[in-house]
């Protein structure tokens, strides 16, 4: 079984996700940031629950400190409902949010489809070489050279173009703001607004589509940004 580790200071719920969990995975669990902390060095989680507002260590300190070191998936529980917060989950490493309350059988969804995405990059995803491949080449690209293959056929992309697909195809499923892809390609642009990247997704969303009309690689994460998502891997 996998092993999960829940970070909830709250003992009612912690109580409840270990009798709706434990059946299912090798559960571990912590009451504070701290003692997370603790748990996090001394052995490797297959994924992390973690509410925000904990003692002594807040969530988002405890995301920030685990994605220095580890790629373990994290799905954050909390009860802020602000947009504002989901934004800076993501922006901070976070795969997914959920606020409470919620329904048992949609945290389990969100689960398996967080260990079915990290199993599905593990199978398809790598970067050797200078070169990212999904699907048995259906998406490839190639850094030293920079070119994209979409079903082996080669799309041009502009520089920025190139540079922003592999930003998101480097990092299959993580969210990704806008202001943090602005940040990224467009660190020195004089006119620094956001839409410039919406404009840049569309007209590689169009080359891909010009070769592969039923592609879908990058989805739009509504209020937030995008997110590549691996072929054959839609939630």
């Amino acid at each position: 079984m996998r092993d999960i580790l829940i970070v909830e200071d709250e003992k009612y719920m912690l109580d409840l996700l270990i009798i709706h969990l434990r059946y299912e995975y090798n559960v571990y669990s912590a009451k504070d940031g701290a003692e997370a902390l603790e748990l996090i060095k001394k052995r490797h989680f297959d994924l992390i629950i973690l509410d925000i507002m904990l003692p002594y260590v807040d969530g988002w300190t405890i995301c920030e400190e685990i994605r220095k070191k580890h790629k373990t998936p994290i799905l954050m529980l909390t009860a802020r409902t602000e947009l504002s917060d989901k934004v800076k989950g993501f922006e901070i490493g976070a795969d997914d949010y959920l606020v409470k309350p919620f329904e048992f059988e949609e945290l389990k969804a969100r689960m398996k489809a967080l260990f079915r995405r990290t199993d599905q990059i593990k199978n398809s995803h790598t970067l050797k070489e200078n070169s990212i491949s999904f699907s048995n080449g259906l998406f490839r690209m190639h850094l030293s050279s920079r070119k994209l293959y979409i079903n082996n056929t080669l799309v041009e992309l502009t520089t920025k173009e190139f540079d922003l697909l592999f930003i998101l195809a480097n990092s299959p499923n993580h969210i990704f703001t806008r202001d943090i892809l602005l940040n990224q390609i467009w660190e020195n642009h004089e006119d620094r607004d956001v839409r410039i990247v919406d404009t840049h997704i569309k007209n590689i969303r169009t080359k891909i589509k010009n070769v592969l009309r039923e592609a879908k690689f990058i989805n739009t994460i509504w209020g937030i940004g995008y997110q590549f998502t691996v072929p054959g891997d839609q939630m």
